[in-house]
């Protein structure tokens, strides 16, 4: 099963429990660290790979050691990184995380080789033989607003690849660029704030109602531990969120994305398919970064 990941790759440092940050020169004694491959397109790639998929990602990242870093662990990972551009002189994307005890993460975040991402940076024949595609970021990776990226997406589409998109900020603006690919993608799956920042909906069922108006076959808004909402042609229905010891919420979006992804692709229906997102993303609420927690498909799936 040949997925591409497309769009934003970033390292995350993250520590834990913090529960505050000392002044001066004072240091804070915490449980962990880890660095490991975040972002929609990194982060999703590896949940994939766990979850029993074969992946190639794409998108770009610096010259810098945190660039050998992210390609070093994603192909430990499993993921094909070999599309990743290098851009020489610039940073590649990296967060800071702190992670609360109840598992919240502010962040300090470094965009880097993200916001130079372009059509050019692909590799379309590649992409023209996935059987699905998901994109990562496209709020953010403004050069892949391009109508030759989207017409590829439409190409495969009609070829029958599936195209999936997950967003990364939460800035009007940006959120309000990615709604050009909405007829160009099967299904969105934004966050509850993303999906209201994108439609000026005052609540979640009309933001999705508005966001399947524009042309995707179904739209999924993540609700943290509420779940999320899959609203889809016919009709609405509320995912519940799987009870989980919550250590640290980053990547669980990603998560849910793969999971999901996972699931069309071996032929559920999109309703089981965003159960089986929400399993990915309780197992990787049980660990310290994006794929914590979270080891193969059969686990996975006994948590439903």
């Amino acid at each position: 099963m040949t997925v591409a990941t497309v769009g934003v790759h970033i390292v995350d440092i993250l520590a834990r429990p913090v529960e505050h940050i000392p002044e001066g020169q004072d240091t804070v004694l915490v449980d962990q660290i880890r660095l490991t491959a975040a972002g929609a397109a990194a982060g999703t790639a590896v949940d994939l790979v766990k979850l029993g998929n074969s992946v190639v990602t794409m998108g770009a990242v610096g010259d810098d050691e945190l660039g050998d870093f992210l390609l070093a662990v994603l192909t430990k990972r499993g993921v094909d990184a070999s599309r990743l551009v290098r851009r020489p002189g610039e940073q590649t994307a990296a967060s800071i995380l702190p992670i609360r005890p109840d598992g919240g993460r502010p962040s300090f975040h470094v965009p880097g080789a993200n916001l130079g991402v372009t059509y050019a940076d692909l590799d379309a024949g590649v992409l023209r033989g996935a059987r699905a595609i998901h994109l990562g970021g496209m709020d953010v990776t403004f050069g892949l607003g391009d109508p030759a990226f989207f017409a590829l997406l439409d190409e495969v589409r009609a070829a029958g690849t599936i195209v999936t998109m997950d967003l990364l900020s939460e800035m009007p603006d940006l959120l309000g660029m990615a709604t050009a690919f909405l007829p160009h993608v099967d299904y969105v799956l934004p966050n509850e704030s993303q999906a209201l920042l994108m439609t000026g909906a005052t609540d979640v069922a009309a933001a999705a109602d508005a966001l399947l108006a524009r042309g995707p076959r179904g739209v999924l808004v993540t609700l943290g531990a509420s779940g999320s909402l899959v609203v889809t042609a016919g009709g609405a229905e509320r995912v519940p969120a799987i009870k989980a010891e919550v250590a640290d919420t980053t990547g669980c979006g990603d998560a849910y994305c793969a999971g999901f992804l996972t699931g069309l692709l071996h032929g559920q229906d999109v309703p089981v398919a965003a159960r089986w997102g929400t399993a990915a993303a309780a197992r990787v609420a049980t660990g310290l970064g994006s794929d914590a927690g979270l080891t193969d498909l059969a686990s996975t799936l006994s948590l439903l």
